[in-house]
């Protein structure tokens, strides 16, 4: 079973490449689930509920989220309506929403998606560590494979849940710094990991937003409205490969494909590969 997850997508340049790769990867690569990181999808900040079902329509299947899932006051509605949009499972009780989803429920196919986020360098919420554990004994009878985005500032914190949960889900894909990282590995115990799976959306850019306001705030420090960029738009994603039995990754891919190379995937010859 293949999952596609998709890197933070920002912005309406990261969406337009978003839809675009998403339909030609399920073409060309045989994908059964897409995961997406979507706290960003709104021009760099939220989500709002027309953008949500848009990503939906688009091919994505399971939207996850972090600290800027609150960025949009009507997320804290529609959040509570839409089980398929998920914000950290460590938010403190009283938060709406939820933070782990099960695809395909009921099907011996089902994957469980958990969403939580690090406190190193961020908002000191609940312990991540314990409430991953807890959240994935509440789906094990559901699912065998689960997919766990690991929001977080840190990378020794994101290392550390791959770690704390090596052997016990498919994968741990740490999302939040939009620059990908190139440690994608198996753990010894059959996780699948990669620190950071990066961002879809415009690369000339400080992490999505127009060079010029971000650095006129490094340089004087004063406050300014920031703008998201628009230019060099890449899709970054991991294929994450599991066995439906067992739940063990059996392999992970990185992606980092350029709009021509989307293109170029789209305008290809349609093929499932092994």
């Amino acid at each position: 079973m293949r999952v596609l997850f998709v890197g933070d997508i920002f912005g309406r340049t990261g969406r337009e490449i978003a839809r675009r790769a998403i339909r030609a990867l399920r073409e060309h690569r045989a994908i059964d689930l897409v995961i997406a990181n979507v706290e960003n999808a709104t021009a760099g900040f939220g989500v709002t509920r027309d953008i949500a079902e848009a990503l939906l329509d688009g091919g994505i299947d399971v939207m996850t989220s972090g600290n800027h899932i609150w960025d949009k006051k009507e997320t804290l509605d529609y959040i509570a309506l839409e089980p398929r949009l998920l914000r950290p499972a460590n938010f403190p009780a009283g938060a709406p929403g939820r933070g782990r989803f099960v695809a395909g429920a009921g099907s011996d196919r089902a994957v469980a998606v958990i969403n939580v986020m690090g406190r190193v360098f961020m908002t000191p919420i609940d312990d991540p560590f314990a409430v991953a554990a807890r959240e994935i004994d509440a789906v094990r009878a559901e699912a065998r494979i689960i997919i766990v985005d690991m929001h977080a500032e840190a990378t020794s914190e994101k290392a550390a849940m791959g770690w704390h949960l090596d052997g016990r889900v498919t994968a741990v894909i740490g999302t939040h710094t939009h620059v990908q990282t190139a440690d994608e590995r198996l753990l010894p115990a059959g996780t699948a990991y990669i620190t950071d799976v990066g961002m879809t959306g415009p690369h000339d850019s400080i992490i999505g937003i127009e060079p010029g306001a971000a650095l006129r705030r490094f340089l004087t420090g004063l406050p300014g409205r920031f703008e998201p960029a628009t230019g060099n738009p890449r899709f970054q994603a991991v294929i994450v490969t599991a066995d439906p039995a067992t739940g063990r990754a059996k392999a992970i891919e990185r992606l980092n494909l350029s709009a021509e190379d989307v293109e170029a995937l789209a305008a290809a010859p349609a093929r499932a590969t092994s």
